[in-house]
């Protein structure tokens, strides 16, 4: 038995001014389920934005306060960023990833977005004919909205066909025109959780040197692979990273899903100190600077975007960093909750009738983590999303991230204790209302 009628999700829609809910965004799908809830009383359960959904990160409160009692909040933060930060970045990054990137190559960001978007800017701008960006998809949205906005092209592919050695045939395809500026993934994956492994990472890095194409790999949910006991300072088991296999690369490190610490906006980017130093002419002419593109990065594009990053929680970021590289905060522990979430919440689903769309990595099952992603027999991924509105369960299409599959990402963040019951009474209901037989 439906929660919601068909005629109360529409007026929702209507009312969110929401023009298609199958092809709905995330923030369209937030909106609707906030709607019902207001009008009904009825509690959502929320897979749709991924919030983070555990307590901020103390230690990074405390230094931001102390930062601000000191009167860092009178003075424009550089726009390079603070020393303190840029060097724990380069620390923390040694420590957790074992690559080795100056402090001055380690750039603070108001966000991972912001840092996307600046680097969208200097990759597609550096040599002429070299404009376009590729997505390795399923993927985060919001980037190719930043696309549109600065005026630039994109190619794009779903990875599930061409896992292992397939990608390198499918990529140096994409790549042979010679057109490619970028090539963008996350690791692991929003929405798919899947995570690229060290094989593809050097199929990768190989033809980003091959190509000259820069690499921006989105670590928003750093070492939460939670199959591998990552996390250990200076200590094996690292996170794959393409930086083991080209120079021709930017890691952006968020604040916001491993200390909680999203509404801060605070991120990083961090540059092959190779490709922080090289001269390209295209952008020397553009921004009448020296070219350089680090510099040009930080200087003529980023401060354009956001003047520099909010200096206070730059100490905060900066005191998270070092006490983790310290081993006084395990991150990984403090986020192995979602983990949790996620084995429950798959197992209620798959017990109703459901699958796991993106279930199988390179050479494993796909972990448990902050996302996941699920069909129901042959129901469209729009069909499904509207579905699931009507018994109280919001999540996103995933055809919107550029994933050729039929289903939804869920998000474990919103999940709790109490909702997990209310959560198999309406999956129970939906398999009752859905028998499979009728979808194949």
């Amino acid at each position: 038995m439906k929660i919601f009628s068909e005629e109360i999700v529409e007026k929702a829609a209507q009312e969110c001014k929401v023009a298609d809910l199958s092809r709905a965004t995330i923030g369209e799908v937030l909106l609707v389920a906030q709607y019902l809830e207001k009008e009904t009383g009825i509690p959502f359960i929320r897979m749709d934005q991924g919030s983070p959904g555990l307590p901020v990160n103390q230690a990074g409160v405390e230094a931001e306060k102390a930062a601000l009692d000191r009167g860092v909040g009178s003075q424009y933060p550089a726009a390079a960023g603070i020393p303190e930060l840029k060097q724990e970045a380069s620390r923390f990054v040694k420590a957790f990833l074992n690559v080795d990137i100056s402090p001055r190559s380690c750039v603070p960001t108001v966000g991972s977005v912001a840092g996307s978007y600046g680097s969208f800017i200097a990759c597609t701008q550096r040599i002429p004919g070299k404009n376009k960006v590729l997505f390795i998809d399923p993927g985060f949205p919001i980037q190719k909205s930043q696309l549109r906005i600065i005026g630039a092209d994109w190619v794009e592919f779903d990875i599930y066909q061409y896992r292992g050695a397939a990608l390198r045939e499918k990529l140096e395809s994409m790549l042979q025109a010679g057109d490619i500026a970028a090539i963008v993934y996350s690791n692991p994956n929003n929405p798919a959780w899947i995570c690229l492994e060290e094989e593809e990472l050097a199929i990768i890095g190989e033809l980003a040197t091959k190509y000259d194409v820069i690499v921006m790999e989105d670590l928003a949910y750093f070492c939460m692979d939670f199959r591998r006991d990552m996390g250990h300072p200076f200590e094996p088991p690292y996170p794959p990273t393409v930086a083991k296999y080209t120079d021709n690369y930017i890691l952006m490190l968020s604040s916001s899903k491993i200390f909680s610490y999203a509404g801060q906006r605070m991120a990083l980017t961090c540059i092959s100190d190779k490709l922080f130093d090289r001269h390209f002419p295209a952008l020397a002419e553009r921004y009448k600077d020296a070219g350089v593109f680090g510099q040009t990065l930080i200087a003529s594009i980023l401060y354009m975007i956001t003047s520099g990053c909010t200096a206070s929680t730059q100490y905060a970021y900066a005191e998270m960093l070092r006490l983790s590289t310290e081993g006084k905060i395990n991150f990984v522990e403090d986020t192995r909750e979602y983990a949790r979430r996620a084995e429950k919440m798959k197992k209620i689903f798959t017990d109703n009738g459901f699958h796991i769309v993106y279930d199988y990595d390179a050479t494993q099952v796909v972990g448990d983590g902050f996302f996941f992603t699920i069909g129901y027999g042959d129901m469209s991924g729009g069909d499904l999303l509207k579905e699931l509105l009507y018994y109280g369960v919001s999540s996103i299409n995933l055809s919107t991230t550029g994933s050729d599959q039929q289903g939804v990402r869920a998000c474990t963040s919103r999940m709790r204790d109490e909702l997990y019951e209310v959560m198999e009474e309406r999956m129970k209901a939906f398999n009752e209302d859905h028998p499979i037989e009728k979808n194949l």
